[in-house]
């Protein structure tokens, strides 16, 4: 029986969709997807209720979604990354069952243990075959890595391929192959390319967040770590981004080759493996259409799975080889715990994605802010939301000065040898409140709107309802 099928429809009846399935859906289209709106759409017209939406991450794109929960369509959501607009309203009780929030590498391990069970995988295809061969490297809509779809594809109960780019058989490359796709169904559009790059993958202009840069660079050269082989991830922080832009200098300097670039790949870090300040790029998601472009044709800018990312269930992962790791955050306090998931007055905004994961790989760390946003300390007593436990962050550094975890002696020595402004994080946090006053306590409802499950399947956190 062919696998292709002649609408979205059609694909949804054949996968066996009904109530109170679980949905799954990758996030390589980013702000640009179209396929999560569209089964969902389509799955209200047939009268379908009670859906869990099982998503490596949601963005602004994905609006739709608070109507679908208003009318019961969707009950339940599980994701790695939600953006402001849908985080807004879930924050405001919008589910009666509370969000839940894994990291990248937590969200595989959960899945290919059994623990999530996905009923219908539907899998963004840029380039498909009508056997299901799928890559994202070609098409109209070419996301470049597929690396967060492994997972779904193998473990899904069914699999269904959305593509707007259907090519004779065999496709090639097949980064998920025929074997693990049980329908496929052409549209006009699964997506727009435009909006892999949103604001949060260029590097700032920002004076206070190019110092932060500066100072995270001198922090990696006096770490002992920057030699030969050193390998390197940055967030999609404007700030974070920046490093890289000082860094480089300082390897040409020192002559340093790095081993490789990781996580999700920006056009600075394509630069750097071309220049050949890094061997290779291990790639779980293209950040910017530069990154799209290496990866279809530089044989070392390697595509890779979430799993082989980050998972703490797999023999091996990649986190656990990164020399140096830098992050941002929304809040970080006294004891180095980190807040990513919501902003400051406790709305939902974000997610771990690999920073929890990152943070436990690494051998180094480094959180870049600055010091305060909007007249409010990065720095508090206690975060609204512990991402990222403390025990796992090093180096926090804002643009008026650093402060080393205490559990990190020698490097806070080698920081201040090498005459660096390094605070204890307790002084960090005053330095702010001298400028912005001491922050009112944030209100928050009685009710759980989120769950924070760190990697290893704990719940070390909980998010409530603002009022």
């Amino acid at each position: 029986m062919s696998k292709l099928c002649d609408s979205l429809r059609q694909a949804m009846e054949r996968a066996g969709l009904k109530d109170g399935m679980t949905l799954s859906f990758h996030h390589h289209l980013r702000n640009g997807d179209h396929v999560l709106n569209m089964v969902l759409e389509e799955a209200a017209r047939m009268g379908v209720k009670d859906l869990t939406v099982q998503a490596s991450s949601l963005f602004d794109v994905h609006a739709p979604l608070i109507g679908h929960i208003q009318r019961g369509v969707v009950t339940g959501i599980e994701t790695d990354y939600m953006g402001g607009v849908l985080g807004k309203a879930v924050s405001q009780g919008l589910l009666d069952r509370p969000v839940v929030f894994r990291s990248h590498g937590g969200r595989p391990a959960a899945i290919e243990s059994g623990r999530v069970h996905i009923d219908i995988a539907f899998i963004a295809a840029p380039t498909a075959d009508c056997q299901g061969n799928l890559n994202g490297v070609y098409g109209p809509a070419a996301c470049g890595s597929l690396g967060y779809a492994f997972s779904d594809a193998r473990c899904a109960g069914k699999v269904v391929a959305v593509t707007d780019n259907l090519v004779p058989y065999p496709a090639s490359p097949a980064s998920i192959d025929e074997t693990l796709v049980d329908y496929v169904v052409r549209v006009d559009c699964i997506g727009d390319p435009q909006g892999i790059v949103s604001g949060t993958t260029r590097i700032t202009r920002d004076p206070v967040g190019l110092r932060i840069a500066q100072y995270a660079a001198q922090v990696i050269e006096h770490s002992g770590l920057l030699k030969d082989g050193f390998s390197f991830q940055t967030g999609a922080g404007g700030a974070s981004l920046a490093v890289t832009q000082y860094l480089r200098p300082i390897m040409k300097q020192m002559g340093i080759k790095g081993g490789f670039g990781l996580g999700g790949i920006t056009g600075y870090l394509v630069d750097m493996l071309e220049e050949g300040y890094f061997e290779q790029l291990l790639d779980v998601q293209c950040f910017d259409l530069r990154a799209v472009q290496s990866i279809r044709d530089n044989p070392r800018h390697q595509e890779i799975s979430a799993m082989r990312y980050a998972s703490p269930t797999a023999k091996s992962a990649a986190v656990d080889n990164l020399d140096v790791v830098i992050l941002g955050a929304t809040q970080i306090d006294d004891h180095f715990n980190v807040n990513v998931h919501t902003d400051s007055s406790g709305q939902i905004m974000g997610g771990a994605g690999g920073h929890s994961d990152t943070a436990a790989g690494a051998k180094l760390t480094m959180i870049v802010a600055p010091l305060f946003r909007a007249r409010l300390p990065i720095v508090v007593d206690q975060v609204l939301a512990v991402s990222t436990p403390g025990d796992t962050v090093d180096v926090l550094v804002t643009q008026r000065g650093i402060a080393v975890n205490p559990a990190k002696p020698q490097l806070k020595a080698q920081l201040e040898q090498a005459g660096l402004p390094v605070y204890p994080i307790q002084e960090l946090r005053e330095m702010a409140q001298r400028l912005t006053g001491v922050p009112q306590p944030v209100p928050r409802g009685d009710r759980v709107v989120g769950l924070v499950e760190y990697r290893d399947g704990r719940i070390i956190d909980e998010i409530y309802q603002i009022p």
